[in-house]
């Protein structure tokens, strides 16, 4: 019988009075039994993050640090078990679940950095003017006040720990969501913080339903927000709440360009392998996996077979084998919309060179080509491990083609030119570019987020932290500077 996993409420263990099953979308087996809150316990869950706030804030760096080195160390202790559990109950291949917890390791290690000089004031004499003679300004950050936390399925560690970590770092206390599907690795991290010596109250983790959440977006004493997942849940909340400060991490279709310089035949072959591995790898379910390819026409008749061929080498099949590239979907309702986009992309005239067929929560590696440009799947996050090559007449082509969705979070362009690379760097509408690789490099220490529809403020564990943060001016008087 699989386990129960209590939440953690203000640091503690705590148990609800219903619970739901976390079931593997590869198997179906049942991964874990997860207690769910009850009103009364995410209440109090909210008013010990309100009450701790200004006491947190005010800890020493080097607590904060030495949680967060504690956290960062214990992951790396048990990495495997961690990524089995990952992959259990969210279909990740284990060699990719096992790539997310080295990454979140970094992050807590990174977010422990921080924390060691983050808000050590900025000063700046204020005697350039008459006025300001014997005046300086000292400027440090201060919470804007606790955060409540929203996380996604595809990376059910690392994108909980890009949450939890920086507000630890800041000292800002948090109330984190994880996703209803993938609640297990998100408790893990609990577990873990329930080792160190941070104060009661400075974070939960709980597994509310979805359908409970609209209150706890709207509860005034949690005043920023930081969500990352759909664009239609995002901006929902982004306009229940006008006035809250909201960070989006939204959607994306990727677009990797290979300009009319990459044109070797090593450079084909490579541009094809990390095509193909990053279309398909955590089943194509990232923000960031590559959904377009846009080809110089003079590249493209010999890189689209490179491709397909690349795409058919991935090896599909049980995710905790070592040697599986592309498992399933999150869910078998997952599958079945990424099969009616592609569905309605044939019958307007698509051409499927590869895959294109569902079995189960299961979804080919597939590259289409010819895809009108009205079709959902060339105007939409696939969020699955479909492909789309066209070709482009140039440079300035194939920067317009990138450019022509509503979404814009990052862009690879393979070329060797670095005038070239300065030009996308210009052109392109993306938050991110990614020079001689696909989209779907992130580190997770730079700033990571989009622009258009793909959402609103950055990632990255500095970036978080200013973002959890504002700036308070002291002026000091009758200096001799």
């Amino acid at each position: 019988m699989a386990a129960t996993h209590a939440f953690w409420l203000a640091g503690r263990q705590a148990t609800g009075e219903t619970s739901f099953d976390v079931t593997s979308p590869w198997d179906g087996r049942v991964v874990g039994t997860v207690s769910v809150p009850t009103e009364a316990q995410v209440e109090e869950a909210v008013a010990a993050a309100y009450a701790v706030r200004d006491a947190f804030a005010a800890t020493p760096a080097h607590v904060r640090a030495a949680a967060l080195d504690q956290v960062s160390r214990r992951l790396a202790e048990r990495t495997e078990d961690i990524a089995r559990l990952i992959s259990a109950e969210n279909g990740k291949p284990i060699k990719w679940a096992r790539g997310e917890v080295g990454r979140a390791v970094s992050v807590f290690r990174f977010a422990a950095e921080e924390a060691r000089r983050f808000n050590g004031g900025e000063g700046q004499r204020l005697d350039t003017d008459a006025g300001g003679q014997g005046r300086l300004a000292l400027t440090r950050r201060f919470p804007k006040g606790v955060v409540l936390g929203i996380a996604p399925f595809n990376f059910p560690l690392n994108l909980c720990a890009h949450k939890i970590a920086p507000a630890i770092a800041a000292g800002v206390p948090i109330v984190l969501k994880p996703a209803p599907a993938t609640p297990l690795s998100g408790l893990l991290i609990g577990e873990l913080l329930a080792e160190t010596e941070l104060p009661a109250g400075s974070w939960s983790i709980l597994p509310v339903p979805n359908d409970r959440m609209p209150a706890l977006v709207r509860d005034e004493r949690l005043p920023v927000i930081s969500f990352t997942g759909s664009e239609q849940v995002g901006y929902a909340i982004m306009d229940s709440v006008p006035r809250k400060h909201c960070t989006l991490e939204l959607g994306g279709n990727g677009a990797a360009v290979v300009l009319a310089d990459w044109a070797s035949d090593e450079d084909l072959d490579r541009a094809a392998q990390r095509i193909a591995a990053f279309s398909n790898y955590q089943g194509g379910q990232s923000c960031i996996s590559v959904q377009r390819v846009i080809a110089d026409t003079s590249v493209y008749d010999r890189l689209l077979p490179r491709i397909v061929a690349a795409v058919e080498a991935q090896v599909t099949g049980d995710p905790a084998d070592d040697a599986t590239d592309v498992g399933p979907l999150v869910s078998q309702d997952a599958a079945e919309r990424v099969e009616t986009w592609v569905q309605e992309a044939v019958e307007a005239g698509a051409i499927v060179l590869t895959g294109g067929k569902r079995d189960g929560a299961s979804y080919e590696p597939t590259v289409l080509t010819d895809v009108p440009a009205g079709a959902t799947i060339a105007r939409e996050e696939v969020f699955g491990p479909v492909l789309t090559v066209t070709r482009a007449d140039g440079e300035e082509a194939a920067f317009a083609a990138v450019n022509d969705s509503k979404y814009g979070l990052q862009a690879g362009v393979f070329t060797h030119d670095l005038q070239a690379a300065f030009r996308a760097h210009r052109a392109l509408e993306v938050g991110g570019v990614v020079i001689g690789d696909v989209p779907s490099y992130r580190a997770d220490q730079m700033p990571y987020g989009g622009a258009k529809q793909s959402g609103v403020g950055r990632e990255g564990v500095k970036f978080a932290m200013d973002d959890y943060t504002y700036e308070r001016v002291m002026v000091l008087t009758g200096l001799a500077l």
